[in-house]
């Protein structure tokens, strides 16, 4: 069953906090995720009402990776929303001796399918997960199949990877990191060994490394992009969409910079 409509918003993408709303309204009276948990409850809450959705519209979280912008309130969601959490084994060995998490997971994860799709909302929404360099414990990117349409989002990514390429490539929207422009990290006031850091395929993506990935997975069936995780020191969002442009040239694919500490507009999808 086809959504009558599918909706994307961020609630924040960026080194301050990252979370993630998508949600599909059908037949069944529609299914939503969140996708990291770098929010405050009371924010969650906030933005959900905006658009007159509720924590009743979330049935589920997937994580990324464990740096603290992506799970600094998981703790809270899992203690107070009680819906399942999904993430890789690995991930959660490393969330459940985390302080911040650990008493909380208990009873709320779910663990990922390795090689296979995990039915995340059954009948509604499931993905599978792939495996991005990032200098974290695990981090993974998702391919999200909601009521039939494919969603990829890429965040904190060092590098771009074929199977990244290949889900993309058959996606209609994708979330993808641009997260900095390297003349403004290597001209700024970081160390060199943090701006070696970021730049060092284990870190974040580039806005030129961004283009080049959006070059390589364009395709007639691609409807939108969102460039997520902007740096505050090193990128803006005119470069970053600047740097992009030029790679959907010919295309009527919609490119959005994602704000970092607000929320983004609701996108019908």
């Amino acid at each position: 069953m086809m959504s009558d409509k599918i909706v994307f918003q961020s609630f924040s993408s960026g080194s301050c906090g990252n979370c993630y709303f998508l949600h599909a309204d059908d037949i069944n009276g529609g299914a939503g995720i969140l996708i990291d948990a770098g929010v405050s409850m009371r924010r969650l809450r906030q933005e959900l009402m905006r658009n007159a959705f509720s924590f009743d519209n979330v049935d589920g979280i997937l994580i990324t990776h464990d740096h603290m912008d992506h799970i600094h309130n998981l703790g809270p969601y899992c203690k107070r929303l009680l819906k399942p959490v999904w993430m890789t084994d690995k991930l959660r060995g490393s969330l459940a001796t985390h302080w911040m998490t650990g008493p909380y997971l208990s009873g709320v994860v779910h663990l990922l399918n390795k090689d296979d799709w995990s039915e995340i909302v059954p009948g509604s929404i499931r993905a599978k997960y792939f495996q991005v360099p990032h200098d974290a414990t695990q981090t993974v990117g998702y391919c999200i199949d909601i009521d039939g349409c494919l969603f990829t989002i890429m965040t904190d990514i060092g590098r771009m990877t074929d199977e990244a390429l290949e889900y993309a490539s058959h996606s209609s929207t994708v979330v993808i990191e641009a997260n900095y422009d390297l003349g403004m990290l290597r001209n700024g006031s970081y160390p060199k060994e943090l701006q070696d850091r970021i730049c060092g395929g284990h870190g974040h993506l580039s806005n030129e490394e961004c283009a080049d990935a959006i070059r390589k997975f364009l395709h007639p069936g691609l409807k939108n992009v969102f460039l997520c995780h902007l740096s505050e020191h090193n990128n803006t969002p005119m470069k970053a969409l600047e740097a992009c442009k030029p790679a959907l040239e010919g295309s009527s694919v919609r490119l959005v910079a994602l704000p970092r500490e607000t929320a983004s507009p609701l996108f019908i999808l």
